[in-house]
């Protein structure tokens, strides 16, 4: 049988998720120093792994090229259509929020307003939800800058900390939605190759209780 692969996304969720396999017992210093290689091996040579930005991801796990992934609940919610969502691993913490200028009349002013994002099928679920009616314009860089530029009365963006906003006189006005990083699996595979998955599945969620006793 072909080796069971796991896309985990790169950047901020590397980290976590190699510190999750380890304390798992799954040998996984292929991902951290992966080199010019792209299917890296991890555990005892059971499984693989594929480093990926967050779409991609979940394109690999929906397309069933890879049978499980790592990825954050806010790029599930973006982009996910046919994938299975098994479990909350805790890590990467953050939330969707809507943030703007202090004196913004964004929730009672009567007139069209303006919405700058990243993340659009988000974004239109929430002004939807909240019956605002409301223009969504798609930024790819710092979304902070359109409310500054006059470009848009607020934002629908990822926050963390907050400091970016604050450092730029805007705040939270209204959060949306909490976020964190989750492991999903193909549906196809999760009937194909339970035994495996579901073992898989025990051992991280184990880790990630782990993971959060320690924070």
């Amino acid at each position: 049988m072909n080796k069971l692969k796991i896309a985990i996304t790169k950047g901020r969720l590397l980290e976590k998720s190699a510190r999750m396999f380890e304390l798992a017992g799954i040998e996984c210093s292929s991902i951290l120093s992966p080199g010019r290689q792209l299917l890296l091996p991890i555990g005892s040579g059971e499984m693989e792994a594929v480093l990926a930005k967050a779409p991609d991801v979940i394109t690999y796990v929906e397309h069933g090229v890879c049978d499980l992934g790592i990825v954050g609940k806010d790029t599930i919610i973006e982009h996910a259509t046919n994938l299975y969502e098994i479990l909350d691993l805790g890590f990467g913490r953050c939330r969707f929020a809507v943030a703007g200028p202090r004196d913004t009349d964004f929730f009672t002013c009567g007139d069209r307003r303006v919405v700058a994002t990243k993340y659009i099928n988000v974004s239109k679920r929430y002004l939807e939800k909240k019956q605002i009616d409301a223009e969504l314009i798609k930024i790819d860089g710092s979304v902070e800058l359109a409310p500054l530029l006059g470009l848009s009365d607020v934002i629908i963006d990822i926050v963390e900390t907050g400091s970016t906003l604050k450092a730029n006189g805007l705040e939270i006005l209204e959060e949306v939605c909490p976020v964190s990083a989750r492991l999903v699996v193909n549906t196809a595979a999760l009937k194909l190759r339970k035994k495996e998955i579901e073992a898989l599945v025990s051992k991280l969620a184990a880790a990630a209780a782990e993971m959060e006793k320690k924070k």
